[in-house]
């Protein structure tokens, strides 16, 4: 009989690539993971890694016991689920993640709501990227993760996670302050040589404002990057930057930006996913449900600016 703990242990070097990885990622030390996995190797009688400068390869026999142990990690999960669903009480923990903008707009209110009818539910929130958060979500570092979509950009596809529509808000450009000392801007042509905000690079909202910009026949200045929305919207109403923004991030608070439409009204989608073996589990259900609930209160963002169509 195989201990399904060590094939785990295999499954994880296969994912993270590393002993030290895998170590962080269960909270082992390295020795003991190393010590597992050598274990593992005699109960099955084959080679299961090779030296690759200072990195391990799985040998073909190891990527056949891999596979079997996605099944099986499933299949226990899916077990797991069932019986949860048979009690009459939802109980256990939900771990999430979230991008910035849906924290600050959904969790707030998730949160309270999730307290007063199922208290004894517990969810713990990490933000993440979304492309960083569905695969550690795959890899079953998380339960459940609130993602988005940007028009023409699709987000990474998991085929062991399911993928449920939250809600869906404007992009819209966001200008500074009307000044007598600042050229009006009515169009996204109209910010070519202004300093732009921008997420790093790799984002999808970073990507998808760069196409937007070359779209409308520029580069766009970018001289400042930051992940922080806040600090985004900061920039802008201190009259030193412009930026592609959803409607999500004015969610609660007004604001004395512009806030312009562009042409073809886009919208960002926010999605949820979650392993499709842990879909079912009670606490993940209710907690959609909450999110979802709380998605509809906010309803279409309406900060009090001036806005443009």
């Amino acid at each position: 009989m195989l201990d399904v703990r060590r094939l785990r242990l295999l499954r994880e070097l296969k994912i993270r690539g590393t002993l030290a990885e895998v170590a962080e990622a269960l909270q082992y030390s390295p020795s003991s993971v190393s010590q597992q996995l050598a274990l593992l190797e005699k109960e099955v009688g084959v080679e299961l890694l090779r030296k690759s400068g200072r990195r391990v390869q799985l040998t073909p026999q190891a990527e056949v016991l891999v596979a079997h142990t996605a099944q099986l990690l499933e299949t226990m999960e899916q077990a797991e689920a069932d019986l949860a669903a048979s009690l009459t009480t939802v109980t256990g923990t939900v771990r999430i993640a979230v991008f910035q903008s849906a924290a600050l707009a959904l969790m707030p209110g998730a949160l309270t709501r999730m307290s007063a009818r199922h208290p004894e539910v517990r969810v713990e929130m990490t933000q993440r990227e979304p492309e960083t958060a569905l695969h550690e979500t795959w890899a079953r570092d998380f339960d459940l993760v609130i993602a988005e979509q940007y028009p023409g950009h699709a987000a990474p596809r998991y085929a062991e996670l399911d993928r449920i529509a939250l809600t869906s808000d404007a992009i819209r450009l966001a200008v500074p302050p009307a000044s007598p000392r600042r050229t009006p801007v009515t169009t996204l042509a109209d910010t070519a040589g202004l300093p732009w905000v921008m997420e790093p690079r790799g984002a999808a909202s970073r990507h998808w404002a760069e196409q937007a910009c070359r779209s409308a026949g520029f580069e766009p200045d970018v001289r400042f990057e930051t992940a922080d929305l806040q600090a985004q919207i900061r920039l802008i109403e201190s009259g030193n930057a412009v930026a592609l923004m959803p409607d999500l991030v004015w969610t609660g608070r007004g604001t004395t930006a512009q806030l312009l439409d562009l042409p073809a009204k886009p919208r960002r989608t926010v999605f949820t996913s979650a392993r499709r073996s842990s879909a079912k589990r009670p606490a993940i259900v209710v907690t959609r449900e909450i999110l979802a609930a709380t998605a509809d209160s906010i309803g279409p963002a309406s900060p009090t600016s001036a806005r443009s169509g």
